[in-house]
């Protein structure tokens, strides 16, 4: 099985350029979420809620006696949030996650033969890497599974859903299903996001993942708003 985040990779590549659909600053934060959403569907980690010990909104081992993953791209985000000396939030743990993950996942789909790895140079000076598409059939599964559930209304396995939900918090719901009615997507994603497909603690994280992303997608906007 893939992860989740090697398969939102794999969706937000476009087949012919193989470029990502999010922008630098979007892609490697959606996908160190998309981390942070497995472990906690998988019971490694929560995210508290109030009257706890520990102040809500933050990121902890689901228990103690919860052993690491044995996928290494899972296990790092693990243990940073298991040897960290205090709780962090989902924001601070995407941040510390989110470096070179883009390329370590694209890696991957390249060992699976789902990619191919193409080296180029901007104007013969800058180097640029694309992942253009080699086999689409896991890539038309996942799609299908989308469009079943955000065209015609099916209810989404859990995997799916989550896919759905962190595809629609960098907004490119319409750009992965782009035959479909734009507002009927995001409508029916929003749907799905807040949904009965999960426990509380997995819907959570991915509510508190979201808010992270575009946390962190706003930054940028709001300082270069403020220097202007």
């Amino acid at each position: 099985m893939t992860l989740i985040a090697e398969d939102l990779l794999l969706l937000l590549l476009d087949d012919d350029s193989g470029k990502p659909l999010a922008d630098s600053t979007k892609l490697p934060r959606v996908l160190a979420g998309a981390l942070v959403v497995e472990l906690a569907m998988i019971g490694s980690l929560r995210i508290t809620g109030p009257d706890e010990q520990i102040k809500k909104d933050h990121v902890v081992v689901a228990g103690s006696t919860t052993e690491a993953p044995s996928d290494p791209a899972l296990r790092r985000v693990f243990d940073l949030v298991a040897s960290a000396s205090r709780p962090m939030k989902p924001q601070k743990v995407i941040e510390k996650s989110q470096k070179n993950l883009a390329k370590e996942l694209a890696a991957r789909l390249v060992a699976q033969a789902f990619v191919t790895e193409k080296k180029d140079k901007v104007w013969g000076l800058f180097p640029t890497t694309t992942w253009p598409a080699q086999d689409t059939s896991r890539e038309k599964v996942l799609r299908d599974a989308l469009r079943s559930a955000l065209v015609d209304g099916t209810t989404p396995s859990p995997h799916t859903a989550a896919l759905i939900s962190l595809i629609s918090a960098v907004d490119l719901t319409h750009k992965v299903i782009e035959d479909a009615d734009k507002k009927l997507l995001k409508r029916r994603a929003k749907e799905i996001a807040e949904g009965e497909w999960a426990g509380a603690a997995v819907r959570k994280a991915v509510s508190d993942v979201n808010a992270a992303v575009m946390a962190a997608v706003m930054v940028p906007v709001i300082v270069s708003t403020t220097s202007s």
